[in-house]
């Protein structure tokens, strides 16, 4: 193979655990790897976009990438990470899941049946379905003994004397389901990796002992780290929730301020996991970025990267211009070309007071838009010395006290923005 896939995870910090022989496996021949991907939501998150990186990079080493959705183990509940037993789905719920996951996939791998190595997807319930708990026990169970699966970390950690909720024997079967899950691959698409976070090491070898134990054959693993920020809260979290891959549950607006929000540390190693930026650019961008740290130049340029791989160049650029409207030369025009859930973004935690659509009848005078009727303003005297300072913008434009406000002046059919200088925004909502 022409490109070194470990390598190029390897420089570019992804590489947390690799089984010997991988890499010189991966140089010799085109093989099929694959990573499995929890059906909890119908949306993956930016926690995923990490192992999804994983099999694009894959495929541009010449690989074929296999996403496998986890209909059948999504019963179950993966143990690896986590604290307590999580709640079990039902099949309606991780159909809808699927579905929505198989979507977004398909965004990122070329699924075209034509190429060498076209993407494929697979979902664990088609062939554990049919599964007899007689036949699971007797063709899988039989080739691990328990004292090899209590030694797995994630067991461990569980059973120990510091947790107080213990194992239930379902989780406790979880590594069998996806040892089985490796062994199937290994057989019906001869894949020889399976790829995932450094918690699902356990899970992975696992898999690679029960292909050795159960055909003799031979098969690799390989992890990445998982995540971490430098201020030690968890990457991929706001205080509103999971930063989504999904348009509809997290906005490319915050999606895209998310990123540029992101710290220097972090951002550095942000540019080599979530961009396709070759070392000489990124080297070059970190240096850029040091010699000039107040332009965050690497954080817009991360943002604006990790924005269209996600959602698309027109989506970005809505993005960039929507991020420029708080505190950049934006018109009323800027303003009104917003959808309403990136306006509402935009201006999130702005204050706020809603007036009846009445009040536009006959027009709403300044002063009463200012401080009468709102409080934007402590009171009418206020707001007159502010408007003869030339202080006071609609929707991002300057007027007069003799300025009246009108339904043309709304914005989605019931915004108006009042500004008091550059920062002091105002929201009327008309109802």
């Amino acid at each position: 193979m022409d490109t070194n896939f470990v390598e190029e995870l390897r420089w570019r910090g992804m590489v947390h655990d690799v089984m010997p022989e991988t890499e010189e496996t991966l140089l010799k021949k085109s093989i099929a790897g694959y990573i499995g991907f929890d059906p909890t939501a119908d949306s993956l998150h930016i926690g995923s976009l990490v192992q999804i990186m994983i099999l694009m990079h894959f495929q541009r080493a010449g690989h074929t990438p296999i996403a496998l959705v986890g209909g059948a183990t999504g019963m179950i509940g993966d143990p690896s990470g986590k604290s307590a037993e999580r709640n079990l789905l039902d099949e309606e719920t991780l159909n809808k899941n699927i579905a929505g996951i198989k979507l977004q996939l398909e965004r990122f791998l070329d699924f075209d049946a034509s190429t060498s190595n076209s993407a494929q997807l697979v979902n664990n319930y088609d062939w554990m379905k049919n599964f007899s708990l007689i036949d699971f026990v007797r063709d899988v169970g039989k080739h691990l003994t328990v004292n090899y699966m209590m030694a797995k970390d994630s067991v461990k950690k569980r059973l120990s004397a510091e947790s107080k909720v213990g194992m239930s024997f379902t989780e406790f079967t979880y590594q069998l389901f996806q040892g089985y899950d490796f062994l199937h691959l290994y057989q019906e698409y001869d894949c020889l990796l399976q790829m995932g976070g450094s918690d699902q090491w356990g899970n992975i070898t696992t898999g690679t002992e029960l292909i050795r134990r159960k055909t003799g054959g031979k098969a690799y693993a390989l992890t990445c780290p998982l995540i971490t920020k430098a201020d030690g809260t968890k990457f991929g979290k706001t205080e509103g929730g999971n930063v989504w891959l999904d348009k509809n549950r997290t906005s490319p607006y915050k999606f895209y301020q998310y990123w540029l929000n992101a710290t220097d540390i972090d951002t550095e190693k942000y540019v080599k996991i979530f961009t396709f930026l070759t070392k000489d650019e990124i080297d070059n961008l970190i240096a850029e970025h040091k010699d000039a740290p107040h332009l965050r130049i690497l954080q817009k340029r991360v943002a604006e990267e990790v924005t269209k791989l996600v959602h698309g160049q027109e989506d970005l650029a809505n993005a960039v211009k929507a991020s420029a409207i708080l505190f950049g030369k934006s018109t009323a025009d800027d303003l009104k070309q917003l959808d309403e859930q990136t306006f509402l973004d935009v201006f999130e935690g702005v204050p706020q007071a809603t007036l009846p659509m009445s009040e536009l009848e006959n027009g709403l005078d300044m002063i009463g838009a200012l401080a009468a009727k709102t409080n934007f303003l402590g009171s009418n005297g206020e707001a007159r010395r502010e408007l003869k300072q030339n202080s006071i913008a609609v929707n991002k434009e300057k007027v007069k006290e003799d300025y009246v406000i009108s339904k043309t002046d709304l914005i989605n059919g019931k915004y108006v923005l009042l500004q008091k200088g550059k920062r002091n925004n105002y929201l009327v909502i008309f109802e």
